[in-house]
């Protein structure tokens, strides 16, 4: 049995969206990924073409972007977009590879990106037939539960959902678990029900460590099936229009116990550790109200 995962590190774009206090110069962010790239990450969300108003930490998108696509020209380097203006925006700043978020509750999307349900596929179909070389994953947020609707019980309901993006020409979904809500159980059971529908579709998870649950669930994605995992480094971020969310699962410990376990992610964990406490001392150092745990 192949026993690689892969790991996606997302706290250069999930994680500093949410330092709101000052902003991070761009070249302590460029420092930064070159550290992850260091230690073998080798896939990385680093940005997101969003409008600076709503998130400014990230307004810095196009000239990070030419840095790291100069820099790392063959590794799995991709940023978020919210809309056509931001994969307009992500495409001619030399990107091929984009997420584009969608969530499962209609309030959280309207919360999160001013959009009905029906706004999110139209601006999805834009997006594939505007650039139909571009590479787009399929963020479903909100995907086990919702802040302002509760936990989401039947898997079906995904199923149906996605039904409209996988005949739009959706190829990759990430199942979000924007506030921690899952269980290993709901987590199994989703997949399942997904595989069964959409056999061609692939998956990946994004998991919030918000009960403690982060790594119960990645093991139980990988069980089911999936081994494209995402995380932040840290356990930094949370989506900031999702109360309650309070941090992503932490890189460090998904590598930790993934190689405890045998599993190869090609991650030097102890590397990775020196540099989530980088990151801490950069954060407290520089930017007070955030508190970071590094866990040795």
């Amino acid at each position: 049995m192949d026993n690689k995962v892969e790991i996606i590190e997302v706290g250069p774009r999930d994680g500093f969206q949410s330092v709101t206090c000052a902003h991070i110069p761009l070249q302590e962010k460029l420092e930064l990924i070159g550290d992850l790239v260091s230690v073998g990450v080798r896939h990385m969300e680093f940005t997101s073409f969003v409008s600076p108003k709503a998130i400014p930490q990230l307004a810095d998108a196009g000239e990070i972007t030419k840095a790291v696509l100069e820099t790392y020209p063959d590794l799995d380097m991709f940023a978020l977009v919210p809309n056509l203006r931001g994969a307009k925006n992500a495409y001619e700043s030399g990107l091929q590879k984009v997420c584009y978020v969608v969530s499962l509750s209609a309030s959280h999307n309207q919360a999160n990106i001013n959009r009905t349900h029906e706004q999110s596929l139209a601006s999805f179909r834009e997006i594939k037939d505007t650039y139909p070389d571009m590479e787009i994953i399929v963020d479903l947020a909100t995907a086990f539960g919702c802040p302002f609707e509760g936990k989401y019980r039947d898997p079906y309901r995904v199923k149906e959902f996605l039904k409209d993006y996988v005949e739009a020409g959706m190829k990759t979904c990430c199942l979000c678990d924007t506030i921690g809500i899952a269980d290993p159980a709901q987590v199994k059971g989703l997949i399942a029900v997904l595989q069964e529908a959409y056999p061609d579709l692939g998956l990946m998870v994004h998991f919030h460590d918000t009960r403690g649950s982060g790594l119960a669930n990645s093991l139980a994605a990988i069980e089911a099936g999936v081994v494209r995992l995402q995380s932040a480094l840290g356990g930094l971020g949370g989506c900031p229009f999702a109360p309650g969310a309070s941090g992503n699962l932490s890189t460090e410990d998904l590598v930790w116990v993934l190689e405890e376990m045998g599993y190869e992610t090609g991650i030097c964990f102890h590397e990775l550790l020196k540099t989530a406490k980088k990151q801490a001392g950069m954060i407290q150092g520089n930017y007070s109200g955030h508190q970071i745990h590094i866990r040795d």
